[in-house]
């Protein structure tokens, strides 16, 4: 029974041990493929893993760009605003600067209007009540109109001086020096080749020389300085008529006073009258004084006095009649003997001494 069943089972055996033999001479040799295939498997894992490390940090990297240019885009767009609103504001500016320089325009067209207007209307009220002008002068540095005062029933004349150039309206000293011998009002202008002339300042005698009373400037140039109880007549660098009461030296300095004399009194201020010292009072005398129409123009006036026809005129009847002429600045300049009016090289007023008196100073115009 055992050897029935044994030699078939061994015969088996013998036949798969057999075949496995066989099977392992012919079959093919895998470790070595494998063991390559799975050695670059893993290379190839490694370097995919070495490239996802790569595409994060790519990733990253692109996120912080992103972040920037999203932050620089943000920037950009508030800087894009601001500029927007600038050139909105810049142009708000300019249209307000357009606005404003049309309105300044305006105001100085309509104020040089208004000037002519006045200036012609005052030359109109001038001739109707003085008459027509006996001489004209129309200058590049001024324009001088000459009336005679016969009908304002005085004998005299009075100019009206236009400037054009600050310079055209001077204080010149006799000699052009303090301390001189004299020097007639006609003499002056003939030497300065001026137009039109009066006598200016107080002076007093020393030694057998006229000397200028109070404060005196010519060119800007303080000549004398005492006396500061009289007036000052002073003509500023915009050819202004300014004075009054000047007690200090920098006072001529802030008033950017170039032309000045002294004597006294102030007869007009604005407009309003001034207080006549007691000394001058109702004295009918020749005088020559000196103011500023409303509309800034200069007027010099000689009145006669002294002599048969034209006894002279007072100070208060000189403020009166100022007034009506439209006169809102006056000063009494030095009178009697010394009043004189030269125009075009001629004396056209008398003086009171039958001839020109030698005096310290005079304002000359020039045409």
């Amino acid at each position: 029974m055992f050897t029935k069943w044994i030699l078939p089972a061994l015969l088996v055996l013998a036949m798969l041990s057999g075949l496995l033999a066989g099977f392992q001479l012919h079959a093919p040799k895998l470790e070595p493929n494998y063991m390559q295939s799975r050695l670059t498997l893993n290379q190839e894992r490694e370097h995919t893993a070495r490239m996802q490390q790569q595409l994060g940090e790519i990733e990253n990297t692109y996120g912080l760009i992103s972040g920037r240019a999203d932050s620089s885009s943000r920037k950009l767009a508030d800087i894009r605003t601001v500029l927007t609103e600038l050139s909105e504001s810049a142009k708000q500016e300019s249209i307000l600067d357009a606005a404003q320089r049309e309105a300044v325009d305006a105001i100085v067209a309509e104020s040089e209007e208004h000037s002519k207007e006045t200036g012609d209307l005052l030359d109109t009220v001038l001739s109707n009540i003085l008459g027509k002008p006996v001489g004209q002068t129309f200058g590049k540095r001024a324009n001088i109109k000459v009336f005679s005062l016969k009908e304002a029933g005085y004998r005299g004349y009075m100019a009206k001086v236009k400037l054009h150039d600050p310079s055209a309206v001077k204080l010149v000293l006799a000699g052009d020096k303090v301390g001189h011998k004299g020097e007639t009002t006609s003499s002056a202008a003939k030497r300065k080749d001026a137009v039109l002339a009066i006598n200016a300042g107080g002076f007093a005698k020393k030694d057998g020389l006229l000397y200028p009373m109070g404060i005196t400037v010519v060119d800007g140039k303080i000549k004398t300085f005492y006396s500061t109880d009289l007036s000052f007549i002073g003509i500023n660098n915009k050819g202004h008529l300014v004075g009054g009461e000047i007690k200090e030296r920098e006072q001529v300095e802030e008033m950017d006073i170039v032309h000045g004399a002294s004597f006294v009194p102030t007869l007009l201020k604005s407009g309003k009258k001034q207080t006549i010292p007691s000394k001058w009072k109702n004295k009918k005398e020749p005088r020559t004084l000196i103011g500023h129409f409303s509309n800034g123009d200069l007027l010099l006036i000689v009145i006669d006095g002294r002599q048969k026809g034209s006894s002279g005129v007072t100070l208060e009847e000189a403020q009166t009649k100022l007034l009506e002429w439209n006169v809102r600045d006056a000063y009494n300049l030095d009178g009697g003997g010394s009043s004189t009016f030269v125009y075009k090289g001629k004396v056209l007023n008398s003086p009171s001494d039958g001839q020109q008196r030698r005096v310290v100073s005079n304002f000359v115009v020039f045409p």
